[in-house]
């Protein structure tokens, strides 16, 4: 259920503004409703924290899983310059 709410012109402002920051840090346009309903329901210490709980969950590896991964890649024993990766990515 969506209910109009009247705010000041300043409100309004600092609405439009976070609003703004949250999609230059995040990438992700979050609605006015969005926010607010955020700001109402969740408690933030700062405006940092408002803004970083928009970005994606992102869990990073373990240093097991780190360690894992690696122990895939091997040393063919041969040099490789950044042109020569270039060429092959790119074409010549």
């Amino acid at each position: 259920m969506s209910t109009s709410v009247k705010v000041t012109d300043r409100t309004k402002s600092r609405l439009e503004e976070l609003q703004a920051e949250i999609r230059l840090e995040t990438g992700k346009k979050v609605t006015q409703e969005a926010l607010l309903e955020r700001l109402v329901t969740e408690p933030y210490e700062s405006k940092a924290d408002v803004i970083d709980s928009f970005r994606d969950d992102f869990e990073p590896l373990s240093d097991d899983e780190i360690e894992q991964w690696l122990s895939g890649s091997s040393d063919w024993g041969v040099e490789t310059n950044e042109d020569e990766i270039d060429a092959v990515l790119y074409g010549e």
